[in-house]
Formats: structure tokens, C-alpha cells, sequence
């Protein structure tokens, strides 16, 4: 079923839930309402997941160090729900094994180590209740000092006693993830909307009945009426809610800034984790390249403008060439960088975790505003993980039921695959769909399984056989500008270039592939010369704040494993 955006359509209707918001959040909210049969819209003021729900380490992770913090319940939260999304997302969502070295005694010894791993492993009891065997996570081991330097030579070897490996998961696109949980509560009968700003919430007393929304595209403005309001708008939670309330608001939140680097491949099939004393630092293979981060700071500037200063890159780069020493990395091996904000909730009460984002806990937190002020039918999610989202999701929509006094049916999106992830097992999928696609190279093939799993005919189909690359430099085709376009609700370039396919994620994809993209979406969406040249004039800008270089002839192509 096609996704189409119809923002006029958003006043025919009283919905029984408005959600603002199109993070992850906010989509995992719309799937399970509209699952169990509530009417939802939901308008995000951008495009869907183009922030924070981006801008992730593409990890499904329990959150290894929260055990430092003896926030057991958060780590067993995190596993279960790494489950639950290799289960409904096996395209997307696939095994990694991590290495730790070791170092002497402390933070970063063995002991210790070992310990937080098998507290990990028990707390991850149920992991292999999966019916695909390439989706089981072994259990920890022990590392010599030797095994550890093969996998990973380039460690720094002064005091390094061995390491350990342990087993986590992988987003091949969470911004992806985000959308095909939306295009499932399409499916079921939601109504979502990008670029749908929310200009004033409407209250009624002290009841909340909906908002007045802008069509940022148009311009235009109506009303949005709705029994329950949810707010979901991640790093502008606290300025929402402070609207609704008119002044001070019970959500309160510290904005931590991380940072990525993108660069050429230091890591193959390992992942690499090394604890610093107050940090840690990621070193990734995705796509045939490395995802280096992340950093944990404090923001306090405007959340719209949020970015990788060239201070972050640096102090990056530092950090992993003194930890690493053999990546050798300088500031030209960098082909992009992608920054976002971590909405953690703040509940230290002007102590000390409030200017220590690092330590700050990442569990979520739902605020029923009428027990908190007496404002009635509005309810703020905030905080969490992205790998915790959908469990999230799920007392939000137990709490919505209780408030409409409807039947508390039963939450199935930890078991109902999404949109792409009706594809059983994936090796044996993959290994089909490289075999009825024979026309097309195997690395792209394994590319649009990846990124659109069971929907992979769909969109090979609109290619009619005529297979073009979009840039020379990686694996996307024409077919899937259109296609984003048609049924995925792009409606900018930067929509298609970074969140539709993979253009934009890894480096500058070229001026002329975005001069061929705009002009594939030009037929569909109505462009002239004049609003071409601005398109790409708008994604060539976002490409210069993200650092991001052109391409070069030694760039090697985007590769991928299944």
C-alpha cells in the first residue's frame, strides 16, 4: 500500500490520538495504536527520523556500561528488546561481535570486565530464542593478548593484557527502521504527515483537544482535533510541553550532544569498543567503511542547528589515534560526519548528573501531565534508548487505552514483523533474491535486501530491467528516487539523498547524482529548473556543514556483507 502525504486530510477527521512527533519514538507509538485499533495521525515538523532517530551509532544494544550504574533493569530491557527487533526487522537488524581489550587493572581491567560481561550474558538468558540460527548471539570469551592483536592490530600495546569478546546487534538504517514503523501504521490505518509543524497546542480549560498544525511546504494551517495528545518531539520535548503547560512543565531534559565520523575501513567483521576513564569510543565497520564514535557532552544551543564542529572532530581523531594508534587517521580520511542530540531525561534536580551527560541514565520516562499539573489528556515520552523505543511505545499506548476506557487489547509489535521483515530467514532470502536477480551485481542486491527487505521486488520491479546506478561510487539505483517518491512520502531531496536510500550516509554522493535524483523526482512532485537548482542547492549546503568530501576515483565502492 502506497504512502502518500495528504496534509489537508488531517482536519476531516476527530482522532482518538495525535502524536508529535516522527522519531522513533513517536513511530513506534503510531504502529502499536494503530495496531490495536485506535484513529491516529501522527505530523512531524521535518521529515520522519531526521534527527536524533538518524543520528544513532546504529546499535541495538543493552547498554554494556549502564551496568556500571547498577541500572539492571534498564540492561534487561535493552536485550529483550533487541529481540523483539531482530525478530520484527531481520533485514535490518543483524549480529555484531565486539572486541575489548584490556588494560591493566580498573576500568579498563580484565576482572572487571569479565564480570560485567557475564552479568550481561545472564541478563541476556532468552537471546537465542530467535527461529534463525544466524540471528543467535553467543555468549562472551576470553582473548589473549595475541588474539586480540590479530583481530585488531593496531592497538595501543603498552599495558594491554588481553581482551574480551562479546556479541551485540547492528541497524544496516534506523532512520529506515523509523519509517517502515510509520508506513505500517499507514498500513493499519494512521494518518502521518512530514512537514507538518505544530504551531500551538489547543486546550479547552484544562484539557487538551489537539493543535493547529503548518503545511511547512504550503504554508497552509489547520486544526488537528484529538481526544489524547502525545508529545514525542525528542530534543524539543521540553519546549512542547512547556507550550501546553503555558510555563513550566514537569518534563525536564539534558541535551547530549554525539558526534560520528565516517571514514575509510578500519574494522572489517569486528567491532571495536575501547572504555577510556570517564568515555568510551566505537570503532564500526558499516557499509565497507568505519562509523567511529561517539562523543557525550552537554549541549545548550538551539537543537535546530546541531552539528560536528571541527573542535569535535579533532578531539575525535585524537582520542581514537591515542587509543588506536594504527588507523593513522587525519582529518582528510574523515568522508562525513553526522551529529545528534540525546534527549535524556533530566531528573538530577541541579546535582551533579546534570552536567554529566555521560553518566546521565538513558531509561524513558511517560508523563501524565493531569497527575503532574491537572493538565488533562496530554502525555509527554522522553528519554530512553532507540533500542527501547518499541517497549516505550507500548505503555504509552496502555496508558492512552486507560484514559479513552477502552479495552486493554494486546500489544503484538514485538512479534508482528514490519513492513520488510517478512523474509523468514535472511541468509536463505538473500540468497534467493541474488539468485532471481541475477541481471544485478550481488553487492546491490544484498544492498536493497538490506534496506528494503521483503519489499525488495517492489522496487526492483519499477526499474523495468533498465538498472542505473545513481553514483558511480555506491550501490543505489534510479529506481529507488522513484520509489521514494511514489510510496515513502519523499518530498525533498535531502528526504530521498539521506533518509530513503543510502546517498548521503557515507559521503558526498556527487553533484551529479543529486542533479540526477532531483531530476527523477522533478516529473513526480511538479519541479522546474528553479526548484531543482534550489534542491540541490539546500542538500549541497547540509553536505558542507557535515564535512562531507566528493567523491574520489580511490573511493572505494560501498561494499556489503550479509
Amino acid at each position: 500500500m502506497a504512502a502518500t502525504r495528504n496534509f489537508s486530510k488531517l482536519s476531516q477527521n476527530r482522532y482518538d490520538l495525535l502524536i508529535i512527533g516522527g522519531g522513533i519514538t513517536g513511530a513506534c507509538i503510531a504502529r502499536d495504536a494503530a495496531q490495536r485499533g485506535l484513529t491516529v495521525a501522527l505530523v512531524e515538523a521535518k521529515d520522519f527520523c531526521h534527527a536524533t532517530s538518524a543520528a544513532t551509532t546504529k546499535l541495538v544494544h543493552g547498554g554494556l556500561r549502564y551496568l556500571e550504574n547498577f541500572e539492571f533493569g534498564l540492561v534487561r530491557e535493552s536485550l529483550r528488546e533487541r529481540r523483539a527487533w531482530q525478530t520484527i526487522a531481520p533485514h535490518m537488524v543483524k549480529p555484531l561481535p565486539f572486541i575489548v581489550p584490556t588494560y591493566g587493572h580498573g576500568r579498563r581491567g580484565r576482572l572487571r570486565l569479565d564480570i560485567g560481561l557475564t552479568l550481561y550474558d545472564i541478563l541476556s538468558f532468552d537471546r537465542n530464542r530467535l527461529d534463525d540460527p544466524n540471528q543467535h548471539l553467543p555468549g562472551h570469551r576470553d582473548l589473549s593478548t595475541e588474539d586480540v592483536l590479530k583481530l585488531a592490530p593496531g592497538l595501543k600495546r603498552e599495558r594491554l593484557t588481553g581482551g574480551m569478546i562479546y556479541y551485540d546487534c547492528q541497524m544496516y538504517a534506523p532512520e529506515r527502521i523509523g519509517l517502515e514503523c510509520l508506513l505500517d501504521a499507514h498500513a493499519k490505518g494512521a494518518h502521518v504527515v512530514n512537514y507538518a509543524k505544530v504551531i500551538k497546542i489547543h486546550r479547552h480549560g484544562k484539557q487538551v483537544t489537539g493543535a493547529r498544525v503548518k503545511d511547512e511546504l504550503a504554508g497552509d494551517q489547520i486544526d488537528v482535533t484529538a481526544t489524547v495528545t502525545v508529545n514525542a518531539a525528542g530534543p524539543w520535548a521540553d519546549e512542547l510541553a512547556a507550550q501546553a503547560e503555558g510555563g513550566p512543565s514537569c518534563v525536564r531534559l539534558i541535551r547530549s550532544k554525539g558526534i560520528h565520523l565516517i571514514t575509510w575501513p578500519i574494522m572489517h567483521r569486528h567491532a571495536l569498543t575501547i572504555f577510556a576513564e570517564h568515555s568510551h569510543v566505537f570503532i564500526l565497520p558499516w557499509r565497507g567503511h568505519s562509523i567511529i564514535g561517539t562523543t557525550d557532552t552537554i549541549f545548550d544551543g538551539d537543537p535546530n542547528q546541531v552539528h560536528a564542529t571541527e573542535e569535535d572532530i579533532h578531539a575525535l581523531l585524537t582520542l581514537v589515534n591515542e587509543t588506536y594508534p594504527g588507523a593513522r587517521l587525519r582529518r582528510s580520511h574523515v568522508l562525513h560526519t553526522y551529529a545528534g542530540l540525546r534527549p535524556l531525561v533530566d531528573n538530577s534536580g541541579g546535582g551533579p548528573h546534570s552536567t554529566d551527560s555521560y553518566r546521565a541514565s538513558r531509561k524513558s520516562e511517560i508523563c501524565d501531565h493531569q497527575r503532574q499539573s491537572g493538565l488533562e489528556n496530554f502525555v509527554s515520552a522522553v528519554g530512553g534508548k532507540w533500542t527501547t523505543s518499541r517497549r516505550t511505545a507500548e505503555k504509552v499506548v496502555d496508558l492512552i487505552l486507560r484514559k479513552l476506557k477502552r479495552n486493554q487489547v494486546p500489544c503484538r509489535t514485538h512479534e508482528t514483523p514490519l513492513p520488510g521483515g517478512e523474509t523468514g530467514r535472511f541468509s536463505i532470502y538473500l540468497d534467493e533474491a541474488i539468485r532471481l536477480h541475477a541481471h544485478l551485481p550481488a553487492a546491490i542486491v544484498t544492498h536493497l535486501a538490506r534496506t528494503y527487505g521483503s519489499r525488495l521486488d517492489r522496487v526492483i520491479d519499477q526499474s523495468a530491467q533498465d538498472v542505473e546506478m545513481v553514483s558511480p561510487h555506491l550501490l543505489d539505483l534510479t529506481a529507488q528516487v522513484s520509489y521514494a517518491v511514489r510510496e515513502e512520502m519523499a518530498v525533498t531531496l535531502e528526504d530521498v539523498i539521506y533518509r530513503r536510500t543510502g546517498l548521503g550516509t557515507l559521503c558526498h554522493p556527487g553533484v551529479a547524482a543529486l542533479d540526477k535524483a532531483a531530476r527523477l523526482m522533478a516529473p513526480e512532485l511538479g519541479w522546474d529548473d528553479g526548484e531543482i537548482a534550489r534542491q540541490i542547492k539546500n542538500v549541497q549546503s547540509r553536505l558542507t556543514v557535515a564535512h562531507a568530501v566528493e567523491p574520489q576515483q580511490s573511493l572505494a565502492r560501498d561494499t556489503i556483507t550479509s
